[in-house]
């Protein structure tokens, strides 16, 4: 009966990969010849069963771009790089991209780990990560194993040193994994997708305006209050916007 269970799952599975397959390639073949609405439709019916990979979004991104949708544009883009941070297609177009903006936020300057951090350990995802820290872990025990086997010191003095040397490095991808994990699940950033809103000092309607964001931008989510989130943009600023008005870009 579990042969049986796992066989359906396993036929399920393929015809999914199959579908998901036709549906790309028929994407593809409508943003070709112009039906852009139906590539954008192609692709989402691939969204909808999960299958999602980075060339997936970096195709929607360039759809909503030719129905100049700032907010799709700019939301799939990044979606786009937090599933492959060295899509450099969808790097270059997001830059494009955020120049049909409205709002123009001044970045605050960043500590030296931070731009350690954006500038190389975020050029790859957690996944990309945990492959790396594998392939010292195999480059770890294959050099040890060499080392115990080995009847020459001297080569057993480079083996065994290579294997250390192996050992630290996945120590150290270990831990960078982790942290690239823990900040993927816990810095929450969302796209505002409607034309026009209005920041708030509190989660009520009737809270005062204190500044006005536009489609496209960029905000980091810091707390949420019923249909209110707390947002910060990258010059410090702090507010309150309602959740209908923006869209999340995490995927947990």
């Amino acid at each position: 009966m579990k042969k049986i269970f796992f066989l359906l799952v396993f036929i399920s599975n393929f015809a999914f990969s199959q579908n998901a397959e036709a549906l790309f390639a028929a994407g593809n073949d409508f943003y070709k010849k112009g039906a852009i609405e139906k590539a954008i439709e192609a692709y989402r019916k691939i969204e909808s069963q999960a299958v999602i990979s980075s060339e997936l979004y970096y195709n929607l991104g360039n759809c909503y771009y030719k129905l100049n949708n700032v907010g799709a544009t700019i939301y799939n883009y990044e979606k786009a790089l937090q599933l492959d941070p060295l899509n450099e297609d969808a790097a270059n177009n997001l830059v494009f991209a955020k120049r049909l903006t409205i709002d123009r936020i001044e970045e605050l300057p960043k500590s030296v780990f931070q731009k350690l951090n954006k500038n190389y350990l975020q050029k790859y995802s957690y996944n990309q990560w945990a492959i790396i820290s594998c392939g010292f872990s195999l480059l770890t025990a294959a050099f040890f194993l060499l080392f115990y086997f080995a009847h020459h010191s001297s080569r057993k003095r480079v083996y065994f040193t290579i294997s250390i040397v192996s050992f630290v490095c996945f120590i150290t991808s270990i831990s960078i994994t982790h942290n690239q994990y823990n900040f993927a699940k816990n810095e929450i950033y969302a796209i505002v997708f409607s034309e026009k809103v209005d920041v708030k000092n509190g989660p009520t309607v009737s809270s005062e305006s204190i500044f006005t964001l536009h489609e496209g931008t960029k905000v980091k989510i810091l707390d949420t209050v019923d249909q209110w989130k707390k947002i910060k943009l990258v010059d410090g600023e702090i507010g309150w916007v309602a959740a209908k008005q923006i869209k999340l870009l995490n995927f947990f």
